[in-house]
Parts: structure tokens; C-alpha cells; sequence
């Protein structure tokens, strides 16, 4: 059955030992690369093209993005927008990017699925994430536009057979029904995807007006409703301690540092959800006052509970806990979020 790959697990080990010997606190765990933030959809709940309105045609190019790979020098790198098969040159960029031997995820609402075939080769370091709010008509209605959902699975089977590591992206929202993702990650796993990666939606100011976005304590009741009715063998791509946080049984403070972000316009600061500002340089990102944001600092942070914050924070704590760290390896081995999930909400009824 697919899943995490072994090898990634092994890079990733190895290289948060490496920091943890260097005694670096804040280092990146996956960097995200925004080689464009232009789209060919324009998604209810998404800031970015509405943010970066005013440069939307700028690109970079390969020698930009490979120059801020080199100066991140993370062991992942995730390539998201904007619609990143949009760039004239993303076969170009997966392939150098690949050749280091980091591992690459390409995030993807797969409309232009029949490029990516053409221009980007199978490796076992490279994986397709293929953007998925719900079943037909909630993921149409979210990206504003129909048959989407028909092309992303369609695309979903095509990156499978030509031999594609293949993972989905899925946001929640408030207005939707926990029965329906149910259905949605069983078909997925059927449909042989590596891992399910899920959130809840963060509130861009430029979409703020939609009301469509969970509240903290809402989100963990949903996440719970979500996970509790999951098979046990659906695999989510996630650190298993994160997803105890998404349900309420572990707080963390936002590590943002470990998911850096470049855009066309630069290093997004403090993180991938928030520009205060864009730098020059990843040390000047890195010096950011971290401690100025997060819930209760900074009111913008106050409902954000995605993996680019919180992820990070959940491996940092098995890094420093031998029970966290037993923990996670256990069942990141055994799938035991839906179980873990039924028993809180049994007790929660009690």
C-alpha cells in the first residue's frame, strides 16, 4: 500500500539531528516556493491572487528559485502559487530541484494535469498534490467554477498510472458536512493515494468578508466528527501529533520559521499566511521577533490552526520528548487518528 516514503522519513531524521547537534533553534522543515501567483481559478477562500494582485504576472525564474532553494537549504520543498504548472519553465525548475535529491511536493488544482505528464518525469522524490476540497459539488462551488472536481481525479488516475507519487490537499470550511469527507478520503484511498494532507482554512483579510471560515473550538469539534468517522487504514500524510492538535488533544505554539516562504516578490514575513513584509535575504527572514505572533499576540493568528504554522511545532516536540517521539514513529507506522478521535468524542459525551 502506498504511503509515507521510507527514504523521506530517513532525510528528514537525519537532518533534525543535525540541527539538534548544531544547537539551531529556528531552521526550515519544508520551504514553500512560489515561482508565480497567477491561477487559472479563483477559489473562494484563497488570498493569494487577490493579495499579490499588483505583481500577479511576475514569475521567477530558474536561476531565482534554485538561488533560494540553495540559501533555505531545506530537505523539502513544497512548490505551490498560484497555479505553478502556469510557469513556462516548471519542468525545468521540479527537475533541478529533484537532481539535489530534496524531496519535492507540487501542489496543484491539476487542470493543466496534461502538461505536468509532459514536461515533469516520475521520481521517487517528487510528488503531485492535487487540491480537493470535497466531493463534486463542494470542491466546484469552492473553486468557483464547474467540472474541476471531474479533471482533478481524472488527473489523480493519469498521475498514478504514468507512475507519479500522488497526494491530495483538502481545506475545510465552516458550512461543510464531516459525512462527506468520510466518502471523499475512503474513495481516495482506494484510489491508491500516498497520504491525505487536510486543514482548516485561514482568513485571508482580502476574503475575510466570506463567511466561511472555522473558529478554533469549532475546528476541533469538526476535525473530531471528521476523523471519527474515517476508516482506521485512511492514510493522512500528516505528523500524527499534529493531527491530535487539529482535534484538541495537544496545544502548540506556531513554529513559522519552519515553513519559509519565497515569492516573486520575496521572503514572505513572518510566514506563509502573513506579510507584514517581504526581505531580501532568508537570514533577514530569520530574524524575525517570532515571539510578536501567534494566538493571543497577534489577532490574525488567533484561528489559524494549518500545518504550516503547527506541523513543525508537533515535530519539535517529539525531538525533545522520547515519549512524543515513540509516539509518533508508532503510529505514523499505524494509522489511529479515526480511533483516537472515537474515543474523545465517546468521553466528550459522557
Amino acid at each position: 500500500m502506498p504511503g509515507r516514503p521510507l527514504g523521506l522519513s530517513l532525510k528528514l531524521g537525519w537532518y533534525l539531528l543535525q540541527q539538534k547537534i548544531k544547537g539551531r533553534e529556528h531552521f526550515p522543515l519544508t520551504m514553500i516556493l512560489e515561482p508565480l501567483e497567477e491561477c487559472n481559478l479563483t477559489c473562494t477562500g484563497c488570498g493569494r491572487i487577490r493579495e499579490y494582485e499588483p505583481i500577479i504576472e511576475r514569475k521567477l525564474t530558474v536561476e531565482q528559485c534554485m538561488a533560494a532553494v540553495d540559501e533555505c537549504n531545506p530537505p523539502v520543498v513544497s512548490i505551490a502559487g498560484g497555479e505553478p504548472l502556469m510557469h513556462p519553465k516548471i519542468g525545468e525548475i521540479v527537475a533541478r530541484i529533484v537532481k539535489q535529491k530534496r524531496y519535492v511536493y507540487l501542489c496543484t488544482n491539476a487542470l493543466l494535469y496534461r502538461k505536468a505528464l509532459r514536461v515533469i518525469k516520475p521520481s521517487p522524490y517528487l510528488a503531485f498534490v492535487v487540491h480537493l476540497d470535497g466531493l463534486r459539488d463542494t470542491h466546484d462551488v469552492a473553486v468557483e467554477r464547474k467540472g474541476v472536481y471531474d479533471v482533478a481525479i481524472k488527473a489523480i488516475k493519469a498521475f498514478r498510472k504514468a507512475g507519479h507519487r500522488v497526494c491530495t490537499n483538502t481545506t475545510l470550511f465552516s458550512g461543510n458536512q464531516p459525512e462527506e469527507y468520510h466518502r471523499l478520503f475512503a474513495m481516495l484511498n482506494d484510489m491508491g493515494i500516498e497520504g491525505m494532507m487536510v486543514s482548516p482554512g485561514f482568513q485571508y483579510k482580502e476574503v475575510a468578508q466570506h463567511d466561511i471560515f472555522l473558529q478554533r473550538e469549532e475546528a476541533r469539534s469538526f476535525f473530531r466528527r471528521v476523523f471519527e468517522g474515517c476508516r482506521d487504514s485512511v492514510r493522512f500524510y500528516h505528523n500524527p501529533l499534529y493531527l491530535d492538535f487539529l482535534i484538541g488533544e495537544r496545544e502548540y505554539e506556531c513554529t513559522q520559521w519552519s515553513t519559509p516562504t519565497y515569492t516573486p516578490a520575496g521572503w514572505r514575513k513572518p510566514c506563509y499566511l502573513i506579510a507584514d513584509e517581504h526581505v531580501t535575504t532568508f537570514d533577514q527572514l530569520m530574524e524575525t521577533d517570532w515571539k510578536a505572533y501567534g494566538l493571543g499576540r497577534d489577532p490574525r493568528c488567533d484561528t489559524c490552526m494549518m500545518h504550516c504554522g503547527y506541523e513543525g511545532s508537533a515535530i519539535q516536540e517529539a525531538m525533545s520528548s522520547p515519549r512524543a517521539f515513540v509516539e509518533m514513529v508508532r503510529r505514523s507506522a499505524n494509522s489511529g487518528i479515526a480511533k483516537k478521535a472515537r474515543q474523545i468524542e465517546r468521553a466528550a459525551r459522557r
